[in-house]
Order: structure tokens, then sequence, then C-alpha cells
């Protein structure tokens, strides 16, 4: 299969993650009066779907380590059309929520497989740069995604949303077929299947992996943080329609396309760690000014683009490093290494809800810039101090 074929497949499957969860963001309100419930109720749905996400990519990455990569995440395509059919039919709130767990446990396998995939096939730089065009593949997604939503919503319904995705998923299912097998089977992982979680033991212990890991879950704070306020902010804030909320949240993720081309164009990727995460900070902190401030929109749209610019940049940084430290078992290691972040992203998405929208907010965005600050220079000492032991 040509490069390009392999890498346009790829980043669709590393896109499904977030365009389960970003598909559905113009119906969170109305879904809220569709149940009749609270928007923090809601947005259980989401985090539904990011902790399904994480435990999915646990259990996926051992699977397709002993099984191989493709007939895992064909089996796991087809349920995650099975889930989305439950979310339509659900008749409560909490039946919806638990189909959204399904959806996510099950949609993990293109996130854990398009990385191992990768990592099956390169090495050294040329993995920094397939990840990082992965990476923009990938985020083309939250441009397609939430003005398809609005779009799809505006004419039909919430339900409407999730039949389009719904058929993503078989289109996805179909494109998978024609991937070749690239985990020998002499190079699987030997261990029952029941002892599968004990290939993550290694990763656990390996700290400069565990650190980038942390690394990019603190980043991943900011940028679900985002995700998870962004309808209310617009909608609700600002009095954005739907379908104006679609387009500017599709304007941001150009912001992320931007970043990761970026990173393609750097001879080092890790030469971007440090300017980025100072980048996120600064640009989290004037975000923040803005909306305490009451500053109008324009003014706040300028400092959340840079925001989101800046995670596009250490997203795929923060990737490419971590697995590059591990040596063995790269489908747990990109298990692992989703896993945390999406498990992070999945504790975000209430926490948003509680209090006061925008001072909640705020603090996740300063919290998630910070902390990735700290781990970015200590990532960077564990870096100087190996290369000084070689």
């Amino acid at each position: 299969m040509r490069k390009g074929t392999l890498i346009l497949i790829l980043g669709n499957l590393a896109s499904f993650g977030p365009f389960v969860t970003d598909l559905y963001l113009p119906c969170l309100p109305r879904i809220a009066e569709y149940f009749s419930t609270s928007a923090s109720l809601v947005q259980m749905s989401l985090t539904a779907s990011m902790i399904g996400l994480a435990v999915g990519q646990l259990l996926i990455g051992p699977i397709s380590d002993k099984y191989g990569r493709c007939r895992p995440l064909l089996w796991n395509l087809a349920l995650f059309v099975i889930a989305t059919i439950g979310c339509v039919a659900s008749p409560g709130v909490h039946g919806f929520i638990f189909c959204r767990l399904l959806q996510g446990l099950t949609g993990a396998s293109g996130l854990v497989i398009s990385k191992a995939i990768i990592a099956d096939l390169y090495s050294g730089r040329e993995l920094g740069r397939f990840f990082a065009a992965l990476t923009s593949i990938q985020f083309i997604s939250p441009i397609i995604a939430p003005v398809l939503g609005g779009v799809i919503f505006g004419l039909s319904s919430w339900q409407g949303v999730f039949i389009v995705l719904g058929l993503w998923g078989t289109l996805l299912f179909y494109a998978s077929t024609r991937l070749e097998e690239t985990l020998p089977a002499e190079s699987r992982l030997q261990l029952p299947i029941r002892k599968s979680l004990e290939a993550f033991l290694p990763m656990l212990r390996n700290h400069h992996f565990m650190v980038l890991n942390l690394f990019q879950a603190f980043v991943g704070i900011v940028f679900f943080s985002y995700i998870s306020a962004s309808p209310f902010l617009f909608q609700q804030h600002f009095r954005l329609s739907p379908i104006d909320y679609s387009m500017f949240f599709a304007f941001n993720a150009i912001g992320l396309i931007a970043g990761s081309i970026l990173v393609i164009r750097l001879k080092r990727q890790q030469s971007a760690l440090i300017p980025g995460s100072l980048g996120l900070l600064l640009t989290c902190g004037l975000t923040s000014l803005t909306l305490l401030a009451g500053g109008p929109f324009k003014v706040f749209e300028i400092t959340l683009f840079l925001m989101i610019f800046s995670c596009g940049i250490l997203i795929p940084v923060g990737n490419a490093l971590a697995l590059a430290s591990v040596q063995e078992n790269k489908g747990s290691a990109a298990a692992l290494l989703g896993a945390i972040a999406f498990l992070v992203g999945g504790i975000v998405a209430p926490l948003v809800g509680i209090g006061n929208l925008l001072h909640s907010t705020l603090i996740l965005f300063m919290a998630g810039a910070i902390i990735s600050l700290v781990l970015c220079l200590y990532a960077c000492k564990l870096t100087r101090t190996k290369q000084e032991m070689e």
C-alpha cells in the first residue's frame, strides 16, 4: 500500500475518537432539553465516551500486540456501529450515557492501532514526521465534525447526528479491510491474554515515557476543557447560534493543523517542547484574562485560536517522543499513552460544568498549562542526562 493511502486511512482511524466527541457538541444543549436534565449530566455523556476511549485503549493495546492489528480493529468498528444505534434508540439519558461509554470502548481501537501500525513501520525522525502527518489529518475532524454536526442538527435532530456517526463507522470498517497486517506472528506478545496487562509494567517503570505521557495528559486538560466548555461558552455566554459555533470551532481546529504542520518541518521535534509549552501558558493566560474582563468575542477568539495552535504543536511532539522512548510492545505503549490522556479528559469534562462555568474553565486552562510546562522542563532534563550518560 502506498504511503499516502496508508496515512490517509490511519489518519481517519486516529480521527475517530475526536469525531465521536466533536460531532454531537452543537447538540449538547438540545440533548439536555430532550432528556429534561442538567448540562452537567449531559456532559457526563462526554465523560463516558472519554473514559470508554481510555479504558478501551488499555484493552485493545495488549490485544493488538497479541493478535495483530487488523482483526481486533475490524471487530471493534463493527461493535461501534451497534453502540451508535443504541444511542439513537435510548429512551433516557442514562441509557444514552451507557451507549456513549460503549462507543468510546470500541472507538478506541482506531486511536491505538493507527499509532501502533506507524510505530511498527517507522522509527527515528521518520516516525516523528509520520506522527505529525497523522496528527494533521486527525485534526481535520474538529473542522468537519462540529460543522457537519451543526448542519445535520439544523436539518434534522440530534438523532440524525448519531445516524451519520454510524455511517462514518461503517465507512471506516470498509476502509480498514484494505490494511495489511504489520505485526508478524513472531513479534507478537507471548503472554496469555489474561496476563496481557503485564505488558504495561515495563512502560510504567520507564521514567522518560511516563513523564512525556503525563506531559501530554496535562496539555490535554487544556484541550479537553475547551472541547467540553465551548458549546456553552459560544452559544450561551456569547449568544452564538449552533451553526456559528460550529464554524468557529472548525476555525480553531485550523490552529491545531497549523501547529502540527509546523512540527513536520522541524529537524528535531524536541526543540518545539519548551517554546510550545511557554506559548501554551501565555495564551491560556490571555484567554483567561479576556473572559474575566468581559472582553469582546473577537479578542477572545484570537487568544483561543493561539491557545489551540500551541496544543497543535505539543500533542504530536509528545506522542512521537514518548513512543520513541519505548523499544517493544508499542501497541501497549500507544494504548497507555492515549488512555491517560482521555482519562484526564473524561475527568475534566464534568468539572467544567460545576459551579460558574467561566471560573471552572479558566482554572483548568491555567492548571493544565502550568503543570505541562513543569513536566516539559523535567522531560528535557531527563533527555540531557540520558545523552550525557551515552
